[in-house]
C-alpha cells in the first residue's frame, strides 16, 4: 500500500484547477526526466474522495481543506495509508484508523480537537497509528478554543482499541463510538505512542458517556506506550479495558474522575506514574486516583484484572499546599474550569480502590493527601477474599496526610470494620482496608511534612522527594528519585489554559 504525504497549505481551488495543475506538474517533470517516489499524487490541498454508506463516510485520505483531519462527517473511516507532514490541524468528528490503514503523525504536530463534532482519534483494532514525538517536540492533542476559554470536555479523546485479551469477548468501547475490541492476540500491535500530551478531552457524547483522555481498549503489549501527559480530562485521565499493554511514564494532571482506571481483565506492566490533582475538580461518582474493576458485576471472569503499577506517585487535593481544602460542594466548583456541557461535581474518595473482583498489584508508590488512602471494597465480587489469600499485592507504599488509611465501604469515610457478606459492622475496629494495608511488606503511614516534597517541574504541588525513600530492596518509592529525577523534563506542560497552540 502506497504512502500519501499531504501538505500544510490550504487551496480553495475547484477539482477541475486540480486536475489542470497535476497534469502540468506530471508533464514538466516528463521533460525534465524526473520521477516521483509516490506513483499516485496528491495535488497539495486537495481533497480525498469519499464514499458513504448511509451516515457513515470511507475514505483511503484523512486530510481535508489543507488543514483538516476528517470530512466533518461524524463517523469517519480512514482506510488507507498516510503520514502526515508535521503542521496543525483540526480534527473533525470521530476520525476512526480502520482495520488495514496506517496513520503516521510526526514530532511536533498539534492537532486541536473540534468542539462541535466531539471530535475524536479511534484507532480499531487492526488499525496502526504511529505517534511519535520526541522529547523536545511532543505531539499535542488540545482544544480548539482560545487560551483562557478552554474546558475540560472541550472535544471527544484518543482511543486506542486492539485484539488483545479481555475478560468480556468482545466489547464496545467506552464513551459513544462503535468500535468493538478484543480478540485473542495477546502480543497486538496498535502503533507508537511516545512523548504526546492530550489536554482538555471527555466531551460528553450523552449522559455519563464521556470519552476519557486516553481509553485503551484491549491492547496488546507489541504496542509501545511512553511518556503521555493527560490533562483536564472531563472523565478518567487513563483507562484500561482489558489488554496486556506495557506503559511508562504517564502524567495525569487535573482530571475530572479517576487518574487510572483499570478494567475487564487489563493485565499489563505500567511504571513511572504521576498523578496530581485539582482540589476545586471531583466527579459526582467519588474521584480516587487508582479505581480497580475486574468488571462491572464483580464476576470471577478470566484473565483477572491484575495489572501491576510501580513506581508511582499521587498528589490528592489535600496538601499543604491546599490547607483549606474540604471535601464538600461548597468547595469543590471546578471554579471558572466549569464546563458547561452537563457534567457534575461530586467530592473526592480514595487514592486506591480496588473492588468488583479486581487483583490490582502496586508497588513503590507515594500517595498524599486523600480523604482515603485504601478501599478494598466488597461490595460485588471477591477482592476482599482476594486480598485475604493473598492474590494480590500493595507493597512498599507510603500514604501520608489521609484522613483514614482504609474504609471497607463505597462512599463511607470512616475508618471502621464493615463486612458486606453480613451486612454487620465494628466500629470499635480498624477497617480491613487499613489492617491489610499495614499487613503488607514496607507500607507506611507518615506525614507530608516529613517527606519535605519540592516542585521542580512547577507543577504548583509538591511531588518529588528532595532525597530518595527508599524500599528498603535498592530501589525507591514513587515516580522519582529525587530532584534531579528529571524524565518529565521539555515535553510536558503544566499550563495548558495559556499556552498558544
Amino acid at each position: 500500500m502506497q504512502t500519501k504525504h499531504y501538505f500544510m497549505e490550504k487551496s480553495n481551488k475547484r477539482r477541475f484547477s486540480h486536475v489542470l495543475t497535476a497534469t502540468a506538474c506530471a508533464l514538466s517533470l516528463l521533460a525534465a526526466s524526473c520521477s516521483s517516489q509516490n506513483d499516485d499524487p496528491v495535488p497539495s490541498g486537495s481533497n480525498p474522495d469519499v464514499t458513504y454508506k448511509g451516515n457513515v463516510a470511507y475514505s483511503d485520505g484523512i486530510v481535508f481543506d489543507g488543514n483538516e483531519l476528517g470530512n466533518g462527517t461524524q463517523n469517519f473511516h480512514f482506510t488507507g495509508d498516510v503520514t502526515l507532514d508535521k503542521g496543525t490541524y483540526l480534527l473533525k468528528g470521530w476520525v476512526y484508523v480502520d482495520a488495514g490503514a496506517r496513520l503516521r503523525i510526526p514530532a511536533g504536530t498539534i492537532i486541536k480537537g473540534d468542539k462541535g463534532t466531539m471530535a475524536s482519534l479511534i484507532v480499531e483494532p487492526g488499525g496502526y497509528c504511529e505517534m511519535k514525538g520526541t522529547r523536545q517536540e511532543p505531539i499535542v492533542m488540545t482544544s480548539a478554543q482560545m487560551p483562557g476559554q478552554r474546558r475540560p470536555g472541550d472535544w471527544g479523546g484518543l482511543i486506542i482499541c486492539g485484539r488483545g485479551l479481555n475478560n468480556q469477548g468482545t466489547q464496545q468501547i467506552e464513551g459513544g463510538p462503535t468500535t468493538i475490541h478484543g480478540g485473542n492476540v495477546k502480543d497486538d500491535n496498535s502503533g507508537i505512542y511516545s512523548y504526546l500530551r492530550v489536554e482538555f478531552a471527555g466531551y460528553p457524547f450523552d449522559t455519563d458517556k464521556e470519552i476519557n483522555g486516553i481509553t485503551f481498549g484491549s491492547v496488546g503489549s507489541g504496542t509501545q506506550i511512553d511518556h503521555l501527559q493527560v490533562s483536564y480530562s472531563n472523565d478518567d485521565s487513563f483507562e484500561w479495558f482489558g489488554g496486556s499493554a506495557t506503559c511508562s511514564y504517564l502524567v495525569a494532571y487535573k482530571g475530572w474522575d479517576d487518574d487510572f482506571d483499570t478494567d475487564n481483565g487489563f493485565d499489563g506492566e505500567v511504571s513511572y506514574c504521576l498523578s496530581i490533582r485539582d482540589p476545586r475538580i471531583a466527579d459526582t461518582s467519588q474521584s480516587n486516583g487508582f479505581e480497580s474493576d475486574n468488571n462491572a458485576s464483580g464476576a470471577e471472569t478470566t484473565p483477572f484484572t491484575s495489572a501491576h503499577f510501580k513506581n508511582v506517585t499521587m498528589i490528592g487535593p489535600k496538601t499543604i499546599k491546599n490547607a483549606d481544602f474540604v471535601n464538600n460542594g461548597d468547595y469543590i466548583t471546578a471554579g471558572d474550569l466549569f464546563p458547561d456541557n452537563g457534567s457534575k461535581l461530586g467530592r473526592f474518595q480514595a487514592a486506591v480502590q480496588i473492588r468488583r473482583s479486581s487483583k490490582l498489584n502496586i508497588s513503590n508508590m507515594l500517595a498524599v493527601g486523600f480523604p482515603i488512602g485504601l478501599i478494598v471494597d466488597g461490595e460485588k465480587g471477591q477482592s476482599v477474599a482476594y486480598a485475604k489469600a493473598g492474590d494480590f499485592k500493595l507493597e512498599n507504599i507510603v500514604f501520608a496526610n489521609m484522613d483514614a488509611v482504609g474504609t471497607d465501604k463505597n462512599k463511607e469515610y470512616d475508618d471502621y470494620l464493615f463486612d458486606y457478606l453480613t451486612g454487620t459492622e465494628d466500629r470499635s475496629q480498624q477497617s480491613f482496608s487499613h489492617t491489610f494495608f499495614l499487613s503488607n511488606p514496607g507500607n507506611k503511614i507518615i506525614g507530608e511534612a516529613a517527606l519535605q516534597l519540592s516542585d521542580p517541574a512547577n507543577t504548583g504541588q509538591n511531588y518529588c522527594p528532595t532525597t530518595e525513600i527508599s524500599d528498603g530492596r535498592g530501589g525507591y518509592v514513587g515516580a522519582f528519585k529525587n530532584a534531579s529525577d528529571d524524565w518529565m523534563k521539555d515535553w510536558t506542560n503544566f499550563d495548558p489554559q495559556n499556552t498558544p497552540y
